[in-house]
């Protein structure tokens, strides 16, 4: 979840238990019961995920009834925890990307989740796969056509309020964030309702079940003769009606159902796009002799006003332009303003620089100017765009690597408008099997960082960075 959406939150006295004590089955008990795991999963004809804040909070996201949740904190009159990494930067963990893993297999067919965090759309699991039920702090919804926008920044708003944009139809957005007065949309809730129906497995992970109405919903699956299965630090009021109880880290039971399966968990690369505008107007100066006003921008593929989080600056370089000297631009919006006597075609360099919580340091994106010729319009697909980017990334092992998207120009004055796809983020899962059968899960990334799966003891261990390609 994210901290922000905690404080955002209206104020409710009573919020369910808080502070639970945490609960791990002996290594013999995890065990067995993991295998067993395995085995309904293996004999499963329609299998539902149901997932809650504790399948994210090995990626640096705190949840809201633990030991050191924000209800928990809240409850003992402190602040709201701190993070380990910006919310928006937060990567999927393994319990995201193994779903992400058996909904490929053609095992997992619905995810119901009640995360804001976006992390299961970020891993991969297909948008008409999954039901947010309490909303999506990255998704901003048309309440006039019904179009739908995934933000890389966190909306402004919760509750379902007007945001500062607007649809393609020209109606104003709203957030889809549920507050504790709002009833769950009838677009999510519907197909969770019929998922849970149908499944014959409904597997909840990293849930306390106790947010009404939406933990009833994996009991219906008990009407056609469905088993639950509960995997928690923690008992819930639901446990009764379980058909397996399991007290353990969710990535670590997860791990090892995986290696039962013999299922790989697939690496996560993340794309980010971004947006270079380069206006210019020529005006005769001398006789003999033309000049340029140009202005080059990098923005949010959002829109201009939208934050580009990813980005900590920007260095501009003129690469067979010995006499323009560098440009540095150090906070948005990141615009450069110049004047060019001469008009003779040059080479732009950009030197792209991340911020905190990105896979890499910089990246580099170099382009043509030529202001007496019109640069050729290339509409690139999006999704292929980001797909052979994530290929390439994974095969290099690192991230770094761009791409254009798309290129067109406006008139007048002269726009030429580019959209790039960036990797900026890569995790490689390696997976080391001790002789129980459990796992030590080490995801190989340049800053992030994950919690260390061994012996049920929760360290937090900086992991070695990689370079960028």
């Amino acid at each position: 979840m994210s901290l922000g959406f905690a404080e955002k939150l209206s104020y409710k006295e009573n919020v369910g238990s808080v502070g639970m004590c945490e609960i791990f089955d002996p290594p013999h008990v995890l065990q067995q019961k993991i295998e067993n795991l395995a085995a309904l999963i293996r004999k499963s004809k329609h299998l539902v995920a149901f997932t809650g804040a504790g399948i994210s909070t090995s990626c640096g996201i705190p949840d809201f009834r633990g030991p050191k949740g924000v209800w928990t904190l809240q409850h003992e009159g402190k602040g709201v925890p701190e993070a380990s990494l910006p919310f928006h930067r937060a990567m999927p963990s393994i319990t995201h990307m193994a779903l992400v893993a058996l909904e490929k297999a053609g095992i997992l067919k619905f995810v119901v989740s009640q995360n804001v965090d976006s992390l299961h759309l970020r891993s991969g699991i297909p948008r008409e796969k999954i039901a947010e039920l309490h909303g999506n702090s990255f998704r901003e919804l048309c309440p006039s056509c019904g179009e739908e926008y995934l933000r890389d920044f966190e909306v402004e708003t919760i509750g379902m309020k007007q945001t500062s944009r607007h649809c393609k139809c020209g109606a104003r957005l709203k957030d889809t964030v549920l507050d504790w007065e709002d009833e769950l949309p009838l677009k999510e809730l519907n197909p969770a309702v019929e998922q849970c129906r149908m499944a014959d497995v409904v597997l909840c992970l990293g849930t306390s079940l106790q947010i009404t109405p939406a933990c009833d919903l994996p009991f219906q699956t008990l009407r056609g003769g469905g088993r639950v299965i509960i995997v928690n630090l923690q008992q819930t009021p639901k446990d009764k009606k379980a058909s397996l109880v399991i007290h353990g880290r969710v990535d670590k039971v997860i791990t090892g159902v995986m290696h039962d399966l013999n299922l790989q968990i697939p690496p996560y690369v993340r794309v980010d796009l971004f947006q270079i505008n380069l206006t210019y107007r020529q005006f005769p100066r001398f006789s003999d002799k033309k000049y340029v006003n140009w202005t080059l921008r990098v923005t949010s593929e959002h829109g201009k006003n939208a934050p580009l989080q990813f980005i900590k600056s920007v260095e501009v370089s003129f690469l067979d332009r010995p006499n323009l000297r560098t440009a540095i631009l150090l906070k948005q919006p990141f615009l450069l303003k110049r004047q060019l006597i001469s008009t003779r075609p040059f080479k732009i360099s950009l030197k792209i620089n991340f911020s905190d919580g990105c896979g890499c340091q910089s990246t580099k994106v170099e382009f043509p100017v030529n202001f007496q010729v019109l640069a050729d319009s290339i509409n690139h697909d999006k999704d292929d765009v980001i797909q052979k980017l994530k290929k390439t990334a994974i095969q290099d092992q690192c991230c770094g690597q761009n791409s254009l998207v798309e290129r067109k120009n406006l008139l007048p004055p002269t726009k030429e408008i580019s959209i790039y796809a960036i990797a900026t983020d890569f995790v490689a899962y390696n997976t080391y099997l001790a002789s129980t059968g459990l796992s030590e899960d080490i995801p190989k990334s340049s800053g992030y960082i994950m919690r260390r799966l061994k012996d049920n003891i929760n360290t937090e261990m900086p992991l070695k960075k990689l370079k960028c390609c």
